[in-house]
């Protein structure tokens, strides 16, 4: 019965995210908001309600290694599986603007992580206390304010966009697709995770294991979602920005916000899943310098993920 439940919610996340996608497309045409930025800023944030859920859950029931673990491992799985499968089948166009910008600073966020993970002031095991919590929140907020503002400016002075038919759909409807796209995707997530985790469990592996693969592949499925059906409307900026933005999200205010429940002290998440977690970020940069991430990129990425995957496996079994 796991199995048939895990293939109706699967369908469901593909659904939904086509609708979400389709809504946030308009509603950015409307208000002349750029693709990367509603990717990053509307679709990101739509698309990582699961992990939010799932860490929150995790910090609720004191279990950090979900809560830690899940972002961690999205973040890894968006970059290395998501961003790699959708570059293999669709080459993704990367601006100077992208540059400069997001992909610096999920590297940096992704840093700050983990030294606020490892710092000295948290005694022998590794912790996100709430202080540090408050510190990514502001980085979120300087963000979402930067990213809105600048595009915003650019805009005041570039070119006029073209409006293609499915553009010109009436706001309220596009916002109802947004919405409806958003809890069809959340709702099939929660059921994608929970039978993946009861059959994990079946086998015995524990929730360290459990939350870098199946809960973390099962919370980025919306990004999945999202990013290839974006690639398919030949949207690749809003994919990029979607993966991009999540992980921005994922770091700063997923755990952000469940640290303000209580501390985070994960001793599960090792140093070399953060240091995966960092290269990913990094890899973005340098894949994607001279303008895109085509094929050959793509498929160094999806190999890389498949490594860490059986670095994973490996040290469970061991």
């Amino acid at each position: 019965m796991e199995y048939l439940i895990l293939v109706i919610s699967l369908a469901g996340i593909v659904f939904g995210a086509d609708y979400l996608v389709a809504g946030a497309v308009s509603i950015a045409r409307k208000f002349k908001v750029s693709d990367f930025v509603i990717g990053a800023a509307i679709v990101g944030v739509g698309t990582s309600m699961p992990e939010l859920v799932v860490s929150f859950i995790g910090a609720i029931q004191g279990n950090a290694d979900v809560a830690i673990g899940n972002v961690v491992g999205s973040n890894i799985f968006n970059i290395l599986g998501i961003l790699g499968i959708t570059a293999i089948f669709f080459p993704i166009a990367v601006n100077k603007d992208n540059m400069k910008f997001e992909m610096p600073l999920c590297i940096g966020v992704s840093i700050l992580l983990t030294i606020l993970v490892f710092n000295f002031f948290n005694g022998n095991v590794p912790t996100i206390s709430r202080v540090d919590g408050l510190v990514l929140l502001l980085c979120f907020a300087l963000f979402m304010w930067y990213s809105f503002y600048r595009d915003r400016k650019q805009n005041t002075s570039g070119p006029e966009q073209t409006v293609t038919q499915e553009e010109k759909t009436p706001l309220w409807l596009a916002v109802v697709k947004v919405l409806g796209g958003l809890a069809v995707l959340i709702t099939s997530c929660d059921f994608f995770v929970d039978n993946a985790v009861l059959i994990a469990k079946s086998f015995g592996v524990n929730d360290a294991f459990i939350s870098l693969t199946l809960i973390a592949c099962g919370t980025s499925l919306p990004e999945l979602a999202a990013s290839v059906a974006a690639a398919l409307k030949k949207n690749t900026q809003l994919a990029l920005g979607n993966i991009i933005g999540s992980n921005i999200f994922n770091i700063t205010l997923i755990l952000g916000l469940s640290s303000q429940v209580m501390p985070l002290n994960s001793s599960g998440i090792t140093a070399v899943d953060y240091a995966v977690m960092i290269g990913a970020a990094i890899a973005t940069v340098i894949l994607g310098w001279k303008g895109k991430i085509g094929r050959l990129s793509g498929t160094l990425l999806f190999i890389s993920f498949i490594a860490y995957t059986w670095y994973l496996l490996s040290s469970q079994i061991a």
